[in-house]
């Protein structure tokens, strides 16, 4: 009886793991972090989320220990323990992970939640990321000032517009009459200057008249042709280098647009590395990646397009860092200050979000865009 009984555990204790499993994979779709540890921080199982952030592989992180990936592991160690030998079922706090080499170089700021699992001698390990839920505070500010900023410029636009032209017009006009050739020369001044008033009037207007034209995209496509154009404005002292993800899928959206998004972007870098272009070491880098269960605009997306445009140059002046997307905000001697705002309209259109890490010496804008 005590063969059979044997025999028959075997299955049964082999149905509750396979079951035990299974509720783990649930874990993948999951945004948040989520490791089960054992109390030595041994780690037995890391969802799709904690795998993304800390930029390795899931059989890199099983088996490590968790507490290696904290800037203070003794507090971890702390906690796990205590929950594992049953002090108390759960317990919160602060803490900051370590990122991998050549992943953003700062910590990762994030509330850890320890929570018993069964059996009790292990831990569920949950961490949200802090910059998260300010990244989701900025993309609905960012939302709602772009259509504030829309609704704006379409408004001033028609309200130019329409002087614009009568001042243009009474130009001409007084042109024919006037015989003296220096007051001539002033009825021209007032036409080109309304003419390229007029000019950046439509520019403004341009991308809420323009219909969004939907069709399968590849974003190295895309990407490409930008590096061309680049490279054949600026053919010496720059360096377009790629870093593609070839296994990114086709989405629907709008080629030309989303052409016009890093064109700008791209072009924005080259002007700002004018003196590095002239000692020869400039460089742009276009890399493409994919992120998985990332929130955008409110929505958990399975999967979404990260295109970093990331330059060497002096960085954006902390000035208008908080404004680079604004209107009619440049860094740049002679810029329109257009270039960005149009990119953000573009990209938000794709139902994405652009967001920028600068420093001197390196500037990251990085485009987000979900995929199917």
């Amino acid at each position: 009886m005590i063969r059979l009984t044997g025999r028959k555990a075997k299955p049964e204790a082999a149905e509750r793991a396979a079951v035990e499993v299974r509720k783990l994979e649930a874990l993948d779709h999951l945004a948040t972090m989520v490791a089960l540890v054992q109390p030595d921080g041994q780690c037995l199982f890391a969802n799709a989320a904690f795998e993304e952030v800390l930029g390795l592989s899931r059989r890199s992180v099983l088996g490590g220990s968790l507490f290696d990936w904290f800037l203070d592991p003794p507090a971890m160690r702390e906690t796990v323990g205590a929950v594992t030998r049953n002090d108390y079922a759960t317990s919160r706090f602060e803490a900051q992970l370590r990122r991998q080499p050549g992943m953003s170089g700062e910590p990762l700021p994030v509330h850890v939640i320890v929570t018993q699992f069964q059996p009790p001698t292990l831990a569920l390990v949950e961490l949200v990321e802090i910059e998260q839920k300010t990244r989701q505070d900025r993309e609905e500010r960012d939302l709602g000032l772009a259509r504030a900023n829309k609704e704006l410029i379409r408004n001033l636009a028609h309200e130019i517009k329409n002087p614009l032209g009568g001042i243009r017009g009474a130009a001409q006009l007084l042109q024919m009459e006037v015989e003296s050739k220096s007051l001539t020369e002033y009825t021209q001044v007032i036409i080109h200057e309304a003419d390229r008033l007029q000019a950046l009037v439509d520019r403004l207007l341009a991308p809420h008249r323009k219909p969004h034209v939907v069709s399968d995209v590849n974003i190295h496509e895309v990407c490409e042709r930008v590096r061309s154009l680049i490279m054949a404005e600026f053919p010496r002292g720059l360096e377009v280098q790629r870093d593609y993800d070839t296994s990114i899928p086709e989405f629907r959206g709008d080629r030309e647009q989303l052409i016009q998004a890093v064109l700008n972007i791209a072009h924005n870098g080259a002007q700002a590395l004018a003196d590095r272009i002239a000692a020869g070491d400039a460089r742009i880098v276009i890399r493409t990646r994919v992120s998985r269960n990332i929130t955008l605009r409110k929505q958990l997306h399975r999967l979404a397009l990260v295109l970093h445009i990331e330059d060497n140059g002096p960085g954006v002046p902390e000035s208008i860092r908080d404004r680079i997307f604004y209107p009619l905000v440049s860094g740049r001697d002679g810029g329109s200050g257009l270039g960005l705002t149009l990119a953000q309209t573009f990209v938000q259109q794709h139902q994405g979000t652009i967001e920028c890490e600068s420093e001197p010496g390196r500037t990251i804008f990085k485009i987000l865009i979900p995929l199917p």
